[in-house]
């Protein structure tokens, strides 16, 4: 799962409105923001996470002179080693961060369900909010057909065209 920033107010007004709705969680009106802000703090706190484990990649490649062909065996070794959730991982991991923090936020008056039915259910609103990232490539792709594949050219294009595929879909500013 990738996580876009213009997403993450939304999952998490969405995750308190369901389990509030639900009757699975307690949340006073007048404590709703604050509830959804900690949610998003919690999101925030993961991309600003995953910035850092990205830079410490490229770093290690960089300082190893391992070629950019190895970037997913890296990215897998290193992702391990760090503890760092990828992939289906990380709605796994934001899921138990969500309903560790209800435990004991100020801003949850009680939380009445198991967690393992919250769980089902976070995990439901974090796969809805998925962003297909091989249906954005493709799309960009077919934006560029002018230009050589396996050029630099190609790539800086590609990368432009997905930037601007992800900019129409709302998912970036």
């Amino acid at each position: 799962m990738k996580l876009y920033r213009a997403k993450i107010p939304v999952i998490a007004e969405e995750a308190i409105r369901t389990l509030t709705q639900d009757g699975d969680i307690e949340v006073l009106p007048e404590k709703r923001e604050e509830a959804e802000t900690d949610l998003v703090a919690i999101m925030d706190e993961y991309i600003r996470r995953d910035q850092e484990f990205r830079n410490q990649i490229k770093d290690h490649m960089a300082a190893e002179n391992i070629t950019y062909d190895q970037y997913g065996r890296v990215r897998g070794r290193l992702a391990e080693e760090l503890r760092h959730p990828t992939g289906d991982d990380v709605e796994r991991f934001l899921t138990r961060q969500f309903i560790e923090n209800m435990m004991i936020s100020p801003n949850v008056e009680e939380v009445f369900t198991e967690d393992r039915l919250m769980h089902r259910k976070i995990i439901g609103i974090l796969r809805l909010h998925h962003v297909d990232e091989r249906e954005i490539r493709e799309e960009a792709i077919t934006k560029i057909k002018n230009v050589h594949e396996g050029t630099v050219d190609y790539e800086i294009a590609l990368q432009d065209a997905m930037r601007e595929v992800r900019k129409r879909r709302g998912l970036t500013r």
